[in-house]
């Protein structure tokens, strides 16, 4: 089994497990409530967790040389 699919859960714990502990207005982050910071943070790592994804499958190097 690849281990790096594993880091796709990681959004998907975070978004939905997440949301009963950060559910709160109080306290504002970058002036907006805690929730809807919580909600893009995880959007934006999950681009990025995506991307790792993405470099570390070998299926994805088919020009680059071995």
């Amino acid at each position: 089994m690849k281990y790096y699919y594993l880091l796709a859960v990681l959004p998907f714990i975070a978004i939905l497990g997440g949301v009963a502990f950060v559910n709160k207005v109080e306290p504002y982050v970058l002036g907006i409530p805690f929730f809807l910071f919580w909600i893009i943070l995880w959007s934006v790592l999950c681009s990025i967790i995506m991307l790792i994804i993405y470099r570390l499958d070998p299926l994805n190097r088919e020009g680059e040389e071995e």
